[in-house]
């Protein structure tokens, strides 16, 4: 036996005896995304009217961004954010999950993650949907059918549908779920992934169990879900109180678990808050936007924090949209994304260590309730748009300085642009030239 083969021969017993090296555990992953919680119903964003102790805490914490975009309502955003696709490639139908899509439950899940979705869901597939989509176990409110989702609830968990008629109220059923399955699964191999789609604070505008009026024994006797009371501003808020408390219960349940270290939480919101809800942001009103494109209806929350990673205090003012999680996840997991999908997203998990990754210069919407090129009525608009910081451009010519006219209400004019202007507003039509459905508009003739 020469040299070579003896030292061979030493390093070989050598790693057998101390074990070869091994790879580091990904982290955690715990994404929320509240319902109709309107941006400027966080107190670190600048909101006034209610009370988010934990989200302010959450984004002390962690990275706090300013300009994160989602969809006008629930499913589009729904469809957006676990797929990583804008809207205009994959959405088909309200209420529906394409049934060949491939969600970031799925990425994590063969990239070795235990899954789990609790919360609300809304996008059909039957009680084998959530499986398919790449999630271990669930617990959540319609999937199969529409129950009660606050008091004395109806879910569907595992397969089964079980309804509770003791005074139960969803969220925390729902939560409870999410917090005994951190519990069972901190310990364990493989990292978990949980996603959190809340049924908070959508309507009915109704007490919590933290309202003086809380009942119990409301609704005990309703098969489907009933009384969608729009305009009670006190309980809409009273409800975002208890968001922020299901977020406090979460983090306890991590840092419970010793694995709030190793965990990444994000927080972001659906949509804009219901059109009835004026609040107070930095000194002025807020109406909410829901079902509309200006920016109270797009303009959303996202909060990140992971202790020793991302550096507390950072403040993101890059443009963010939700076709941009899929990829950051798959980042964050180092899971391999596979070549077949066309993501419309980037990934921000550079930024989320500090370094300065691949910024934005825009962020596009496309928008069509129904999947259908008409549009929504007075009650809801419809269309696409492409925009950056300052300007926001539509499909239909209409192009607004969104700094200085929130609401959408004076367009400028072709005519009165400057030559910056004009270049930014050729940049923006180019965005949405590319990003538009081949054939959609011919789709209505």
């Amino acid at each position: 036996m020469n040299s070579t083969h003896i030292f061979m021969a030493i390093t070989t017993l050598f790693l057998c005896a101390v074990g070869s090296p091994v790879a580091a555990k990904p982290p955690n992953i715990v994404l929320i995304m509240a319902d109709d919680m309107g941006f400027e119903c966080v107190g670190a964003n600048g909101g006034e009217t209610y009370q988010t102790p934990h989200l302010d805490k959450l984004a002390a914490s962690g990275m706090h961004f300013k300009h994160c975009y989602s969809q006008p309502i629930c499913t589009p955003s729904r469809v957006q954010i676990m797929t990583g696709i804008y809207n205009s490639q994959n959405y088909k139908e309200f209420g529906l999950l394409p049934p060949k899509s491939y969600t970031f439950g799925n990425l994590l899940q063969d990239g070795g993650y235990n899954t789990c979705i609790v919360g609300k869901w809304q996008l059909k597939g039957g009680l084998k949907g959530p499986n398919k989509f790449g999630f271990d176990e669930y617990c959540l409110w319609q999937l199969t059918r529409r129950p009660n989702r606050y008091p004395n609830p109806g879910f569907e968990i595992n397969g089964e549908e079980k309804d509770f008629k003791n005074g139960e109220y969803g969220p925390d059923i729902v939560s409870d779920y999410a917090c005994d399955y951190i519990k069972r699964k901190a310990d364990a191999e493989k990292p978990f992934f949980v996603y959190y789609p809340m049924m908070l604070p959508h309507w009915p505008f109704e007490p919590t169990p933290d309202s003086e009026e809380w009942n119990p024994k409301a609704r005990l006797k309703d098969k489907t879900e009933k009384g969608a009371n729009k305009k009670s501003k006190k309980f809409y808020i009273d409800m975002v109180h208890y968001v922020d408390k299901i977020i406090g219960k979460i983090v306890a349940q991590l840092e419970a678990s010793g694995v709030r270290e190793e965990t990444l939480i994000l927080f972001t919101s659906d949509n804009g808050t219901y059109e009835s809800i004026v609040s107070q942001f930095q000194g002025k009103d807020w109406r909410g936007g829901k079902s509309y494109m200006s920016d109270n209806g797009t303009r959303t929350t996202l909060i990140a924090s992971w202790p020793g990673k991302i550096e507390a205090g950072t403040v993101n003012t890059g443009l963010h949209d939700f076709s941009d999680i899929l990829p950051t996840l798959a980042a964050v997991g180092d899971t391999e994304i596979p070549k077949r999908l066309q993501l419309s997203g980037r990934s921000f998990y550079p930024q989320l260590l500090g370094q300065q990754g691949k910024p934005r210069e825009w962020v596009y919407c496309w928008y069509f309730r129904n999947g259908k090129p008409v549009d929504g009525g007075k009650k809801h608009s419809a269309g696409e748009f492409a925009r950056n910081h300052q300007f926001k451009l539509y499909r239909t010519g209409q192009f607004y300085d969104v700094t200085n006219d929130f609401y959408e209400q004076s367009p400028l004019s072709i005519d009165s642009l400057t030559p910056e202007q004009k270049s930014t507003r050729r940049e923006l039509q180019a965005v949405i030239d590319k990003q538009t459905r081949p054939g959609f508009y011919r789709e209505a003739q």
